[in-house]
């Protein structure tokens, strides 16, 4: 097996990128990168190795691969996404001579233990550590480790924003499971003083279930605000695809949501929950205003969340680890 030399990356091979099937809408955005992207497949269903799956209209440059021939592929990089990718599957799944490639690790979430203390389960500067937003960077101990923070692109099918109905909407998976964090607390209160409906996996006790990711853009585009209750995460791409889709997005002034609404213009933003009942009553009352807010968060969130600026940023560190390493078995 042999893997890309520096002088390859600028012959017009297109790097081939080994990962697991773990988010699925953040798997289609690095999809339609320049780049070919390999995920494992089980006979048996378990996380990561589900395939390109039913949702997601993923391109001819992502490709299935039965978990047991994964050994057999040549390879230029490898993309862990969890704490299990790393620990286990990277040595139940791959070859010896596949586990030397270079490595990327990409960190979805801010630490869920005692924070900042937490330290980064990566300690080897060989590995490149990638973050998706800058308040993970900050919230992680990252054990002196080099990183860089790759934002969010998104790519929404074109839906006019009507807002036409008089209700809110939260989209987020397994709400009820994950209690607190996730903010279920939060969004039963709004609840109680506000016409909302949820939507997402699990959903169907206390919303109306799961639209699936290719129906949503319609599926949101009538209802008046967005609403995110989440207290502590990384930031949603369900909330990148509604601002720029022009849907006025309210939310806790927490994590990394604080540094992408500005209160009052591009959406609505604070840790008091009566205040933001208060603002959504507004809304509701006043849908031009709703219209304004929305366009002007979708002004921003267009340039912000630039679908191209992502997939180049990838290919960018994709081109980087593996010239880094390269080099580094010349030096040896």
């Amino acid at each position: 097996m042999q893997s890309l030399s520096v002088n390859s990356l600028n012959s017009g091979k297109r790097i081939k990128i080994f990962t697991w099937h773990i988010h699925g809408t953040y798997l289609y955005y690095l999809s339609l990168g320049d780049y070919e992207i390999y995920i494992p497949v089980s006979k048996e269903p378990k996380p990561g190795y589900v395939g390109r799956g039913p949702t997601f209209p993923f391109g001819e440059n992502v490709h299935e691969v039965d978990e047991e021939k994964v050994k057999e592929l040549e390879l230029d990089c490898i993309l862990f996404q969890t704490r299990k990718n790393f620990l286990d599957d990277q040595y139940e799944t791959l070859s010896a001579e596949q586990r030397e490639l270079p490595k990327i690790y990409l960190e979805h979430d801010p630490p869920q233990e005692i924070t900042p203390y937490t330290k980064h389960i990566i300690t080897d500067s060989s590995i490149s550590l990638v973050h998706v937003t800058h308040f993970n960077s900050l919230m992680w101990d990252n054990n002196n480790v080099p990183f860089t923070v790759i934002e969010h692109g998104v790519k929404v099918r074109t839906v006019p924003y009507s807002g036409e109905l008089e209700r809110g909407i939260v989209v987020i998976n397994n709400i009820e499971r994950r209690g607190r964090r996730l903010g279920l607390d939060v969004f039963l209160e709004v609840q109680k003083h506000v016409p909302i409906d949820l939507v997402g996996m699990g959903a169907e006790k206390l919303g109306l279930g799961e639209v699936l990711h290719p129906e949503l853009p319609e599926f949101l585009s009538r209802y008046r605000f967005f609403f995110n209750p989440i207290r502590f995460t990384s930031l949603g791409l369900a909330v990148c695809e509604a601002m720029v889709m022009g849907i006025p997005v309210l939310g806790l002034a927490t994590t990394e949501l604080a540094s992408v609404i500005k209160n009052g213009e591009t959406g609505i933003v604070h840790t008091d929950i009566n205040y933001l009942i208060n603002a959504m009553k507004d809304l509701l009352s006043n849908r031009e205003k709703a219209q304004q807010i929305g366009a002007a968060g979708q002004e921003m969130a267009k340039k912000r969340f630039d679908i191209k600026r992502f997939n180049a940023d990838w290919l960018r560190v994709f081109n980087e680890t593996i010239s880094k390493h390269q080099h580094s078995k010349i030096v040896l």
